[in-house]
């Protein structure tokens, strides 16, 4: 135990599940310390697709009854531990402990909680190896929103781009301010709407938007998506799922439009909102990740509506990221260095994320 603790190299097994729910993405990640630097390697990364019947259960669980959802807490927590196993046996790799983000049930900050499904202690069991988990109570019991963790491995990790842009489930940015201090904050819905809308139309998601780029902008629907009140409030601020449901769905059934129309115009709402996000930064390389970012149309309207240069990197990167970050804030806790910064997430004080299970 004792040798977990300031280890350096460090192998992490970082493991993220979006509000997109594309599926369990696994990244095995070496960090090495270096003076006042980190450095990484990504070995290797692997996502486990969800069943219909997962992505069901996991997208319902405001529906269940709350000893349905320990349940799911716990079998959860079972599920990733037995894919982290199978995916380091396939590789024949080991490694020194696993980060798990798991699953968001809830996350409402203005309330004070957020809910991670996936049970540290089953991932422990089903491996056999030390796991951190529940990344984002440390910050939300520091009133803070409990988001965005990533802009500490944006800041630390990705030192040569002036932005950071995650386009998952949920679009974010981060960038350090005039102070140098990281700030960071959820801008608007991403593929959790435009999976939403492609759903409808018979497809799990918009491939490269080409479905999007043949609809028409509906003006109406467009300016009451960006009047929503989440996009007057400042940041610190994060989104949910929750939000989602309660604001933006009833708008878009209340709209007359077709749903190709709908669709054209969440990517335009969804760069609109980008755009304005990152106005008052200063020009420079703009690092754009997630799972939109393989979306070309999504891209496109991104380009052409800021004034950075956007910077679309490898695949291995642009898809596995966040879990790699979640695997570098498993080696900060080790570390004892804070990782949920006050700055990006308007707590009373930095955090050192993570409950450790042996």
């Amino acid at each position: 135990m004792v040798k977990l603790f300031n280890k350096n190299p460090l192998s992490v097994v970082g493991v993220m599940s979006g509000t997109s729910l594309d599926g369990l993405d696994i990244c095995l990640a070496h960090f090495e310390k270096k003076s006042d630097s980190w450095a990484y390697t990504i070995e290797a990364a692997n996502t486990v697709p969800y069943s219909a019947e997962a992505k069901i259960k996991l997208s319902d669980i405001e529906k269940l009854t709350a000893w349905e959802i320990s349940k799911l807490d716990y079998d959860y927590g079972h599920f990733i531990g037995k894919e982290v196993f199978s995916f380091l046996k396939q590789i024949n790799r080991h490694a020194d402990v696993v980060a798990s983000h798991g699953h968001t049930a809830f996350h409402n900050p203005g309330m004070g909680y957020t809910f991670q499904i996936g049970k540290g202690a089953a991932i422990v069991a089903e491996t056999g190896i030390p796991c951190i988990s529940d990344f984002r109570a440390a910050d939300i019991c520091r009133n803070g929103q409990g988001a965005p963790l990533v802009p500490i491995g944006d800041k630390l990790l990705f030192t040569s781009y002036d932005i950071c842009l995650n386009l998952g489930g949920i679009a974010n940015i981060s960038f350090d301010n005039v102070d140098n201090e990281r700030v960071a904050c959820d801008v608007a819905p991403c593929n959790m709407l435009l999976n939403f809308l492609s759903l409808q139309l018979g497809m799990e998601y918009d491939a490269y938007g080409n479905a999007g780029a043949k609809g028409m902008v509906n003006h109406d629907l467009l300016n009451r998506l960006n009047e929503l009140e989440f996009y007057g409030l400042l940041g610190p601020k994060s989104l949910g799922r929750e939000w989602f449901e309660q604001k933006v769905v009833p708008v878009l059934a209340s709209c007359n439009a077709s749903l190709q129309d709908k669709l054209r115009t969440a990517y335009e709402h969804i760069a609109i909102q980008i755009s304005k996000s990152t106005a008052e930064i200063s020009p420079g390389a703009m690092l754009v990740t997630g799972g939109g970012a393989r979306n070309r149309f999504l891209v496109q309207l991104i380009t052409e509506k800021v004034k950075h240069r956007v910077v679309v990197p490898e695949n291995m990167l642009v898809d596995f990221k966040e879990a790699l970050i979640f695997a570098f804030l498993a080696a900060l806790f080790l570390n004892g260095t804070p990782s949920a910064l006050a700055s990006s997430t308007g707590a009373t004080a930095d955090s050192i994320s993570g409950c450790l299970y042996l």
